[in-house]
This record gives structure tokens, sequence and C-alpha cells, in this order.
């Protein structure tokens, strides 16, 4: 046990909520203050720039919608990450997952005959299956030759990417692209519907906070979420007990994956209707969303709160880039900030100063002075 300056550290049995949501809000808050003086560096007033903000998103339908659109996608991969954080594995491959989806996804509509009936819900399905397969390798390679799934998740991000970059540049580009990288539009049954006006796929919310509550269900009330939580705990608590951890990763896996896939099915049918860069298809949700499951602090529900803040910063990225004239990349000068806030406040839930007692003098006998 460490001594600071008169103060003993010592580890938090468990963070109390509201000591969890303070860090996280302080955490917020002083974002928002760097964010600030990034406006200020360009010479626009921080107040006229939240203002714009603030009436460019939510108090317009059209604004409201988007963030509810950037939402979606932040909810699904949020959520699967919160699922693997639980159990000590890291994904950092949602992205790739998000992109292996939509790619699947773009195969089933565009080259597989079937009627029209069937091609939305095959679509979704083969893009989940797309997603979880992507995830399964590293989780495979972690559990049989113990290789670092941050690296191998990450890789993959990348091979996800070339992959797409290579389909719709070559085999998959479509006949009226006109040298632009894309391929042809998925067919019209293909697309997921919409609220009138907007590309609000409602279809892919409602489906994102089902999921949320189930996972929710999942680990609180189930067994198979009680060895979810015990191998999060400690794996070797878990293999003492005789819990087959290899099943338990595995299937946290392809859950995880799966709804990144999900996501990138909802990309494509509800917003693009085709594949295409891998920049404009995703918008760095994958990456994202290990923020908005950081935040949530390892709670399925709170993702329904953390999810729709950044898809409210997705939005404003928006705004400041029509509005105020700013560079979209803003977005990801903020969730870096907040990301490195976020790690910074770790050590504050893990553990506490508690002032040090100082040790008690030991008892002497007092000399006599009367002589005997």
């Amino acid at each position: 046990m460490k001594t600071i300056a008169g103060f003993l550290v010592q580890e938090r049995k468990a963070p109390s909520t509201r000591w969890t949501l303070l860090l996280s809000l302080i955490s917020i808050l002083v974002a928002l203050g760097l964010l600030a003086v990034v406006f200020s560096m360009y010479g626009i007033s921080p107040v006229k720039a939240f203002q714009s903000i603030f009436t460019g998103t939510l108090t317009d339908w059209t604004g409201f919608s988007a963030v509810l659109q950037r939402t979606i996608p932040l909810l699904l991969i949020g959520v699967g990450l919160v699922l693997a954080f639980r159990t000590l594995f890291f994904n950092i491959g949602a992205e790739g997952q998000l992109l292996i989806g939509a790619t699947a996804a773009a195969g089933m509509g565009l080259f597989v005959p079937m009627p029209d009936v069937l091609r939305l819900p095959a679509m979704i399905l083969v893009g989940f299956l797309a997603g979880a397969a992507w995830a399964f390798v590293p989780a495979l390679l972690k559990l049989r030759l113990q290789i670092n799934e941050v690296i191998t998740t990450l890789m993959l991000n990348y091979v996800a990417i070339n992959l797409v970059n290579y389909l719709i540049n070559g085999p998959w580009k479509g006949k009226t692209a006109y040298g632009y990288a894309y391929t042809d539009p998925i067919p019209d049954a293909a697309w997921m519907p919409t609220l009138p006006g907007t590309n609000l796929h409602w279809g892919t919310l409602i489906l994102a906070v089902v999921f949320a509550v189930v996972t929710w269900l999942i680990l609180g009330r189930t067994t198979e979420g009680f060895r979810m939580r015990i191998l999060g705990e400690s794996s070797s608590v878990a293999k003492y007990l005789g819990m087959n951890t290899l099943k338990t990763t595995l299937l946290v896996m392809l859950i995880s994956g799966g709804a990144a896939g999900l996501a990138g099915v909802g990309e494509l049918t509800g917003i693009h209707h085709k594949l295409l860069d891998p920049l404009q298809l995703s918008l760095g949700y994958g990456y994202t969303a290990i923020i908005v499951a950081w935040l949530a602090r390892g709670n399925p529900l709170g993702v329904l709160i953390t999810a729709p803040f950044f898809g409210l910063i997705f939005a404003a990225g928006d705004v400041m880039k029509v509005t105020l004239q700013m560079p979209f990349q803003i977005v990801d000068v903020f969730n870096g900030i907040l990301l490195f806030l976020l790690i910074a406040t770790e050590p504050l839930l893990r553990y506490k100063l508690v002032r040090a007692t100082p040790p008690a003098l030991p008892h002497t006998p007092k000399e006599r002075t009367d002589g005997r």
C-alpha cells in the first residue's frame, strides 16, 4: 500500500454509481471546455458556436432526426462492445466488422436472386453473420494461440477497408459509377423503411433499443450472463469453477461482431443504398463506439444515454461544417480529448486516498523524581 503526502492509496471494492457519474460528467465538461478553446482558435465565439449546434440539432426536426440517425450504429456497436469489455475481451475491430457486414449484405442484395419479400431479411441475417465471423477470427486466435486481441482486431479493420476498396474499384464497381468508386444501387425492395423526409431508418433504431434491453437482461438475469460477469472479474476464477471460458468468449464475440455487422447493414440499406468508400459508409462509428461503451461503464442500458450523446456530436459536426465553416474532423478532436480524459480518470475509479493514521507512540513509564 503506497503513501502519498500523508495519505494511503487504497483500492476501491466497487466505485459508487454517484462517483462514477460525477467523474464522467467532469470529463465531458472539461472536453467541452477544450472544444471551446478550439472554437476560439478558429476565431469563432464559443457561445455562438454552441448556440448554432444546439439550434441546428435539437430544435429542428431535420437536425434531430440526424442525431437519431447517427445514434443507431453507435447504439448497436456500443452495446456489443460493452458485452465484450465486460468479459475482458478488448474488441477494437468494430469498424471492420461494420464494413464486412455491409459488404456481405451488399453482395446478397446485388448478386443473389431471391423473392423481393425475402431480400431485406436475408441481407440483415447475412450482415450479422459476416460481422460475427469477422470477430470470431481474433477471438479464436486469442483463446488458442494467446495472440493479443487488440492487435488482431485493429489490424483486421485495415483488411476490411482494403477489401471494400478493392471491390468497389474492381469487380463490384457500378455500371453507372462514371469514374467514382461505388457499386450499383441495391434493389428498392432491400431499402430499409425511413421516416418521410429523413434518412432515419426507424426499424434499425427499434432493433438497437431492443438489443440494449435484451443484453442487459442477459447479463443480469441469466446463467450465461453470470458466466460472462465471472469471466470478466477473473478468468482464473472462471476456470477454477469449471466454466467453459472458450464457449463464453466466443459467444460474446459473435454477438459483439454481429451487432457491428447489423450496424453496417443499417447504413447500407437505410442511407446509402450502395456499397461505397469506407470513409463515407462509416464516419468512424466503430472507433467512437469504444468511447460510447467506456462511458457507459459496463451497463448496456447506459449506452441508451451515451450513444445519443455522441450521435449529437456527429450531427454537430455537420452543423459546424455547414454553418460555421469548420472541418468535420473537429468531431474526431472532441472524441479523442474525451477518450483521453476518461482514461485519465480510471485511477480515480479504482483507487481512493485515505488519511494515514500516525502510529501510536510506545508507552514508557515516567521516571520517579522522589528518589524511591
